[in-house]
């Protein structure tokens, strides 16, 4: 492995951290298309810092790019209060016009400048180790690794300084105001945070890939635990590995590194979506079958209670009397059995001391709405869950 890559591979990693901190908050306050906004609208502030220090390297335009990104925050929010429309619109109404505004100022006034889907949406990594940081005639490493290493270690220190204030004001905004937070100037904070994360990477990464470690690894996080802190390790783990087998992907295809890195990230995504312990959508199927067999037996039980007539409890009349198919009825006998909710004498059904006390139980849970959990009355009764 040579140098550059080395260097390809660690950049994309310290771009995976420093994105995915801030987005895990992001996702967390449901601003995460805030991230594709500050991404396309700092162009101006890029263009105003470079017209001002005619210098690329400058750090004006990482400072007046992290304003523009700030000032897009501010201009969705008051126009979302508005309440004329929502915040979705809001973004695509205000990012779009400071891109454009961007692009007009570069036609006009740097018509030399080259503008494409390469420099500004996708980014090259593959170019990163060719551009520098060179102190004294000292090379001393890719520059593009020093600006992203720099806003990780910057990033990591606010996050340990302020991580109590920000857990408590994402979740509740009235208690950190009552504990003496300040929510708004967190908010701006974070958002001054992504806004420079997002300068610092987009030169490298570009803005899809910015986006994409922003949000993806933290909406996987999000899929796989309830802890903030173990969502953020995982977010950071999701994308430096998302990172590397992107980068591997490309390497082999010979294709895009940034396009790969985004595409690995979609791919671990999906995964995720489908199958996640409690929140995948398997897992969500198979809760709401469950529960819809749960839902039939209860049923079940209180046909039984209603009718003492051995006509109404036959097996063989279950369908006529209830309106189930064979299917379902075989389900849900079976699954009052597996639990000794019923016996069946001369196939006649009858409840069990156990079945009786189970519907007991849920006729006083429907008729009373007592605030005992059905879930609860669930574990108690079933030793088979659907």
């Amino acid at each position: 492995m040579s140098s550059a890559q080395l260097e390809i591979q660690l950049i994309a990693c310290l771009v995976a951290i420093a994105c995915a901190i801030p987005g895990t908050f992001l996702v967390l306050r449901k601003m995460a298309m805030i991230s594709d906004a500050i991404s396309h609208s700092i162009l101006p502030g890029l263009v105003i810092g470079f017209f001002i220090t005619e210098d690329l390297n400058s750090p004006w335009l990482i400072l007046l790019a992290a304003v523009t990104g700030v000032i897009t925050v501010v201009l969705v929010e008051y126009i979302q209060k508005t309440g004329l429309v929502k915040e979705d619109t809001a973004i695509g109404l205000v990012f779009p016009s400071l891109f454009s505004i961007g692009v007009i100022l570069i036609a006009k006034n740097a018509n030399d400048v080259h503008l494409d889907v390469d420099a500004v949406l996708l980014g090259e990594l593959a170019f990163a180790p060719f551009d520098r940081l060179i102190i004294n005639g000292v090379d001393i490493g890719a520059k593009s690794l020093w600006v992203i290493g720099s806003i990780v270690l910057v990033t990591l220190v606010l996050l340990f300084t302020f991580f109590k204030e920000l857990k408590v004001s994402t979740f509740d905004k009235q208690l950190a105001a009552t504990l003496g937070f300040s929510p708004l100037v967190l908010h701006y904070g974070l958002m001054s945070v992504a806004s420079i994360t997002t300068v610092g990477a987009f030169d490298a990464v570009g803005a899809i890939l910015v986006v994409a470690l922003m949000i993806a690894p933290a909406a996987m996080a999000y899929l796989l635990t309830n802890n903030l802190i173990k969502m953020l390790v995982i977010a950071v783990v999701a994308g430096v590995a998302s990172a590397l087998i992107g980068y591997w992907v490309a390497h082999y295809l010979d294709a895009s590194i940034a396009g790969s890195m985004t595409t690995v990230l979609g791919v671990l995504f999906l995964l995720v979506y489908l199958f996640a312990p409690s929140k995948g959508l398997i897992s969500v199927l198979f809760r709401q079958k469950r529960q819809q067999v749960e839902v039939y037996l209860l049923t079940f039980m209180l046909h039984l209670q209603n009718h003492s007539e051995e006509s109404e409890r036959h097996i063989n009349h279950l369908n006529e009397h209830i309106n189930w198919g064979k299917m379902q009825s075989k389900t849900v006998v079976d699954l009052a059995l597996k639990n000794n909710m019923i016996v069946i004498n001369n196939n006649i059904i009858s409840l069990t001391e156990k079945g009786q006390g189970f519907t007991d139980k849920a006729i006083d849970y429907i008729t009373t709405n007592s605030t005992v959990a059905i879930e609860k009355m669930k574990e108690d009764f079933f030793l088979f869950r659907g």
